[in-house]
């Protein structure tokens, strides 16, 4: 059965490190077997069709031990389904289509959004700024932008994220790969 995916690089082609070209990570998507490759964006989006019975996790690895052999670093990855990504933008608690879109964030983590790591976060003390926990996904309400959010420096400490990949889209971003694992 073909599926289709958004692929999620976390902490490329920042200040000019961890340099990961685009037509590069085409490349290597479509040397694994993946179809209808696409990227949007240089910060490491990207939406493929497969026949492979391989769960995201295991897709996950290959790409991580793919891009590790082409560009000579690993880089932590997500695959997430396109019903996957189509829940979490459906269940943001926020008004999204009210806000723009540096002012809201999905935080899309690799396990579980237990509520314990995030409990002693106190965010009336962060107020305006929110957040709240989905389905491995954090969404984050940032009114100034992510640049200058002191609760989003707070909720990726490596203390409260440990054993987790984590990585952040904006929601214009979250929308756009919606609608291209949807084939708008």
């Amino acid at each position: 059965m073909t599926q289709t995916y958004a692929l999620l690089l976390r902490g490329i082609n920042v200040s000019g490190h961890r340099k990961v070209p685009m037509p590069e990570l085409r490349s290597v998507l479509e040397g694994l077997g993946h179809r209808d490759v696409r990227t949007y964006l240089q910060s490491g989006n990207a939406v493929f069709t497969t026949d492979s019975a391989a769960t995201q996790d295991a897709l996950t690895a290959e790409i991580e031990d793919a891009i590790e052999s082409r560009f000579g670093f690993r880089v932590d990855c997500l695959v997430r389904d396109a019903d996957y990504l189509a829940a979490v933008a459906e269940a943001c608690p926020f008004p999204a289509a009210e806000l723009e879109g540096k002012q809201l964030h999905a935080f899309y983590l690799s396990g579980p959004t237990d509520p314990e790591r995030f409990a002693a976060i106190d965010q009336e003390a962060y107020a305006p700024e929110a957040f709240a926990l989905g389905d491995r996904v954090l969404y984050l309400y940032v009114p100034e932008g992510l640049g200058r959010s002191r609760l989003g420096d707070v909720l990726t400490r490596p203390s409260t994220v440990k054993g987790l990949v984590v990585t952040a889209r904006n929601w214009n971003t979250v929308v756009k790969l919606v609608e291209m694992t949807r084939g708008d």
